[in-house]
């Protein structure tokens, strides 16, 4: 099965939790969309759980804005998009932040056993142009089309592929629809603001929600 989780944030025990729920085989996948570390409590300790992941099953990661921010410093300060800070992490945890992240892609795709095409991406895509012609600015970045109205980018969306997405923080999974399908779904339910951290699974859409803690930042 194939998992795809929304934005961490640093919220190593949630992660945990969700992990266990999920009882991961090692016929299975996870595919984590970017933000892992910056703003929440315990960047490390999400490293840790995602390298342990990596030895029982396979991890896929996208970047998101923060890791490409953070893969481009060159001060050795792990501060992200925005001088996003993040959170104390231990020294013999610091080359793991950046190990799980490099040679990671902007954009995944696959296929849904009913044979929809899907695409995870951190942010978005901009409709008619394909991730392959858009720039990791647009795809770890974009919320909104500079079109009138500044529609949101999934509202213009038809598809056919589904977009699997974070970034944009919703109380729960934003579904989109096209002509009765599926096309786009928000998986960043806030967990570092006292929401949640939530799971997908492609091959029949169940969904696996850990509610937050607390709240971590305003």
């Amino acid at each position: 099965m194939t998992w795809v989780v929304g934005d961490i944030h640093g919220c190593a025990e949630e992660l945990a939790e969700l992990l266990e729920r999920l009882a991961l085989g090692p016929e299975d996948r996870v595919i984590a969309l970017g933000d892992l570390y910056h703003r929440g409590p315990d960047p490390g300790g999400v490293a840790r759980l995602l390298a342990d992941v990596a030895t029982r099953t396979t991890l896929d990661i996208v970047l998101g804005n923060h890791e490409r921010v953070l893969l481009t410093r060159e001060d050795g300060v792990l501060d992200g998009d925005g001088d996003t800070p993040m959170a104390a992490v231990r020294d013999e945890d610091v080359p793991l932040l950046t190990e799980l992240l490099r040679g990671r892609p902007y954009f995944l795709r696959g296929n849904a056993p009913d044979g929809q095409p899907w695409l995870a991406v951190h942010a978005g895509v901009l409709p008619g142009v394909r991730p392959e012609d858009t720039e990791p600015f647009h795809l770890t970045r974009t919320r909104r089309l500079d079109l009138p109205g500044r529609p949101a980018w999934h509202e213009a969306w038809q598809g056919p592929e589904l977009v699997l997405y974070g970034h944009t923080t919703n109380p729960f999974p934003r579904a989109t629809h096209h002509g009765g399908r599926l096309v786009a779904l928000g998986l960043d339910t806030g967990c570092v603001y006292g929401g949640a951290l939530t799971a997908y699974r492609i091959e029949d859409g169940e969904l696996e929600s850990v509610p937050a803690r607390r709240r971590y930042v305003d």
